[in-house]
């Protein structure tokens, strides 16, 4: 069971107004500050950055029906470059809500398919939260792999050096084999040197 909910939080919405009849219709908008961890590693929505939320909050047979948009600011990190940057987001999202005593009705009713109960969410009261509806909807609109433009070069292997700002960049170290190659043939040189025979007087010891 969740932790009882306060009805103060940003997140959670009151529905007292639709009194449980099928048809009825409530319609808002709220800024909140964004909840902690709204996001992954690379981008998200800054902790209390303010989410604009535009709901329409709907009674079915079996609960609330909640359809809304959720725009915030995202600050993230290029992948490529490492450079910061910034981005809006806007996602969609629609999530039914049971009543409490649906638990107790499908009791009766059982389908079977314990996935789908667990992903259930429920009323409390007359109360709903948002949050995890919300933090499903924004982390799956968010870009896996942000870039900072679609043609960023990123950054040079060797030296870490951002290529967009000097498109000319590059190194003229030679190709590691041709490296190796040549450094066997000076060793080989350097013994073919020590190893060929001296001639007369070149010796100091022979005068």
């Amino acid at each position: 069971m969740n932790a009882r909910l306060d009805h103060r939080a940003p997140l959670v919405f009151d529905t007292r107004e639709l009194g449980r009849r099928p048809g009825a219709l409530k319609r808002l908008s709220r800024s909140v500050p964004a909840p902690k961890d709204l996001g992954i590693e690379v981008i998200g929505v800054r902790e209390g950055a303010t989410v604009e939320l535009d709901l329409r909050l709907e009674s079915v047979m079996e609960g609330v029906l909640v359809t809304g948009t959720a725009r915030a600011p995202l600050t993230g990190e290029c992948v490529r470059c490492l450079e910061p940057l910034e981005r809006e987001l806007e996602a969609d999202f629609q999530e039914m809500y049971s009543y409490p005593d649906a638990d107790d009705r499908s009791r009766f009713a059982d389908t079977g398919d314990d996935a789908e109960d667990e992903d259930t969410l429920f009323l409390e009261g007359d109360l709903l939260d948002l949050e995890p509806v919300l933090r499903d909807a924004v982390v799956l609109s968010l870009p896996l792999q942000p870039v900072c433009r679609e043609d960023c070069p990123g950054l040079c292997a060797e030296c870490g050096a951002r290529l967009a700002e000097d498109p000319d960049h590059h190194h003229d170290a030679a190709d590691i084999r041709w490296a190796a190659l040549q450094g066997l043939a000076e060793a080989m040189s350097d013994g073919e040197k020590d190893n060929a025979p001296r001639e007369r007087g070149d010796d100091p010891q022979e005068k």
